[in-house]
């Protein structure tokens, strides 16, 4: 049995989102670590102006005025004193913010003393020690980011590999069985997780499977004999009756050979059909087609006088097939009794070519289910409603035609229901 390429495609999966996480979380770690560290920076310097802010607000309240700042980087600018001219223009741009970007480097942090306008300005860009280093800690941040991110692609790959390698065994046995040795102790290689049950029920779906094969086989084996038997016994008197019987019972009498030796080449291929793959026959010697349908007529002929069918053969004489007589015999039985069974009218057409072979008789449409399994070639059980039967007779002919190469087409057109047989795959 051929099977796909293995794709290790759970292993990628598993390794693909490992490193996705450990991505993200990677990122979303270096954003909060670099706004804690900003964010303390600020802190420090919010705080060191709010200290000088009650400094100076217990001076004024000693009577003693505004005293130097006790910080060489903070400056006090009483009202209508003229600011650093970068701080101003940063200002008028945002007039609410506390916090400001000068001109060549310099970054500025407010805090208002009073209501007449006097203003604490430090001014940090000495001070500062996050934005020197800013290139720094993106750098630490990515090489720590890009080492866990090979730590977890290297862990999701382990873990892949662990996790997937029973899961590759397991279907790797499976592709290797038989139907004649399938498999029931794969369990016995794998533990108690998710993988082991999936073997356990796989074991007991083929011990099942094993045993119903067993019963088919007996059955097909016990069917053939109690079926050849009887129907070698009913031949053997009808080649007897055949030896003593008058003229005017010849006819029946060769009309019942006929429907027996159909019936014998039917239990063959429908017992052929029950066991495990579709019977095969190799090609033989070219035969002309024509005395094969007649024989084929000639076992249906007391049903045919009966229903008063008026059958038109346009069939030449040098049309040949290489099926074998068996095969041809099965096919066209199970089209002729279609037609009978859906006729409208009289009338059935049965017509060949050097590639065609068909059979058309006036009908209702079929089912477009029907006509849809037509084209998929794979359900069975679909009838018209007309029908009595299972549905089981264009299954039986499109499994046999496949098994030989050969093309079922089911159609319907102007009230007549035509289905051809081809060879090969040519369209008619």
């Amino acid at each position: 049995m051929k099977t796909s390429p293995h794709r290790p495609r759970l292993q990628q999966r598993l390794m693909l989102a490992f490193t996705t996480y450990t991505l993200l979380v990677s990122a979303v770690f270096g954003l909060f670590a670099m706004a804690f560290v900003y964010a303390v920076e600020d802190q420090f310097f919010n705080t060191a102006l709010r200290q000088e802010a009650q400094r100076q607000k217990a001076s004024q309240a000693a009577g003693q005025g505004w005293r130097e700042p006790a910080q060489d980087f903070i400056r006090l600018y009483g009202p209508g004193q003229a600011l650093p001219a970068d701080l101003v223009l940063a200002r008028q741009a945002e007039p609410r913010s506390q916090e400001l970007a000068g001109s060549e480097g310099r970054h500025y942090h407010l805090l208002t003393l009073d209501a007449a306008g006097s203003l604490l300005v430090a001014e940090v860009s000495g001070q500062l020690v996050v934005r020197p280093m800013r290139q720094q800690l993106l750098g630490w941040l990515a090489f720590w980011g890009a080492g866990l991110t090979l730590l977890a692609l290297g862990l999701a790959w382990w873990l892949a590999r662990r996790s997937s390698a029973p899961l590759a065994r397991l279907a790797q046995a499976v592709a290797q069985s038989r139907p004649e040795e399938l498999p029931t102790d794969l369990a016995q290689s794998y533990g108690d997780d998710e993988v082991g049950l999936l073997a356990t029920q796989l074991a007991q779906l083929n011990l099942r499977t094993r045993e119903l094969i067993a019963r088919e086989q007996a059955f097909t084996r016990d069917a053939s004999h109690e079926l050849r038997t009887p129907l070698a016994v009913l031949r053997l008197a009808c080649e007897d009756l055949q030896a003593r019987a008058l003229p005017e019972q010849s006819a029946t009498l060769a009309s019942m050979s006929a429907a027996l030796w159909q019936l014998q080449q039917t239990v063959d291929l429908l017992l052929a059909l029950a066991r495990e793959s579709t019977p095969t026959f190799a090609a033989g010697e070219p035969r002309a087609l024509l005395p094969q349908i007649e024989q084929l007529v000639l076992a249906h002929a007391p049903l045919l006088d009966q229903q008063g069918i008026e059958l038109e053969l346009q069939i030449d004489a040098t049309v040949t097939r290489t099926w074998p007589p068996a095969l041809t015999q099965l096919l066209l039985a199970n089209l002729l009794g279609n037609a009978l069974a859906h006729r409208q009218s009289p009338q059935i057409r049965i017509s060949a070519d050097a590639q065609c072979l068909s059979i058309a008789n006036a009908s209702l449409a079929p089912p477009q289910a029907l006509l849809a399994a037509d084209a998929a070639g794979r359900q069975t059980g679909l009838k018209s409603e007309a029908s009595a039967g299972l549905g089981l007779g264009l299954s039986i002919v499109r499994r046999l035609a496949e098994a030989q190469g050969l093309q079922l087409q089911l159609q319907h057109a102007a009230g007549w229901t035509t289905v051809r047989l081809l060879d090969a795959c040519t369209d008619a």
